[in-house]
């Protein structure tokens, strides 16, 4: 667009500076986050110098745009899209504000919208009420804003909720597990049974075990029950002596079970897609 180019009402204007004229141009395009082309530009001010070159007045530029007249149907349905997930993000904010407020629980709540669908980080200003025991609390409330979320018409949309960093170090705990397991598990050559975990956890046990030569995962049992199972890939042999009642006993006791609790289970509708590791940590929740 011009230079000269009125300046009449538009849909988005406004007046910016910079060190040259190219700049503050530039910076209009940065703020409509649309190309220069687009752009309606009226200069008003050019860049003063004084001595030796030092600039003593910036550049300052008129700017404005109006949203195309032709749309066309992306621009639409991208459109749409944005609207719909304003729409679920919004949801969910005040569902997690209203639980929260109930639960007595005073915290800050940052939401935003992510390539995956919805991410919400809980400032419980240190109280450990909103993550609960190995984080039951936090995944309860993840699982059913994801309902609540995807009750507004549109496209489902991943709901991931996080307290004061719990995600992360919850995630280092279960992949030190993994590996310290593994370890053991190919020294005596002896499968190991974890403790039931939801999706998310076992998901991230399948993904360590996976990197680790000679050992390998996978789920048994059905929801809320299901668990881990880390074998070696050259298990231990047993003969099969019928004198030797240590060594009957031992035959059958079957792999040994670890005695660790894990965290929200019963509302898991058998996602049994968790023992794909590339599946991704949070699998769609069907409603």
């Amino acid at each position: 667009m011009a230079d000269n180019a009125e300046m009449v009402p538009m849909d988005k204007c406004g007046i910016f500076t910079g060190k040259s004229i190219d700049e503050a141009k530039r910076k209009a395009a940065d703020e409509f986050q649309i190309p220069l082309k687009d752009i309606s530009f009226r200069v008003l001010e050019d860049v003063k110098k004084g001595l030796f070159g030092k600039i003593k007045s910036e550049a300052r530029v008129w700017a404005g745009y109006n949203e195309p007249i032709d749309l066309g149907p992306s621009y639409m349905e991208d459109k749409r899209i944005e609207r719909v997930k304003t729409a679920k993000l919004n949801t969910c904010k005040s569902y997690l504000e209203k639980v929260l407020e109930k639960m007595g629980i005073d915290a800050e709540i940052s939401i935003t919208i992510i390539d995956s669908g919805i991410f919400a980080d809980i400032d419980s200003k240190g109280s450990g009420a909103v993550i609960g025991r190995r984080g039951e609390t936090l995944d309860a409330l993840q699982y059913l804003a994801t309902l609540v979320t995807n009750r507004i018409e549109g496209d489902y949309v991943r709901v991931s909720l996080d307290s004061c960093g719990y995600r992360e170090k919850r995630e280092e705990t279960l992949k030190g597990l993994a590996e310290k397991i593994s370890e053991k598990v190919k020294k005596s050559g002896r499968s190991t049974v974890l403790e039931p975990m939801n999706p998310y956890e076992r998901r991230i046990i399948h993904s360590t075990v996976a990197q680790i030569e000679g050992v390998n995962s996978k789920s048994i049992g059905e929801e809320p029950y299901r668990k881990v199972v880390i074998a070696s890939d050259n298990p231990k042999k047993y003969s099969n002596r019928k004198n030797n009642k240590n060594h009957s006993n031992k035959k059958n006791e079957g792999p040994r079970s670890l005695d660790l609790k894990t965290s929200f289970e019963k509302d898991y509708k058998k996602p049994k897609p968790e023992d794909d590791i590339n599946a991704g940590l949070y699998g769609k929740i069907e409603l």
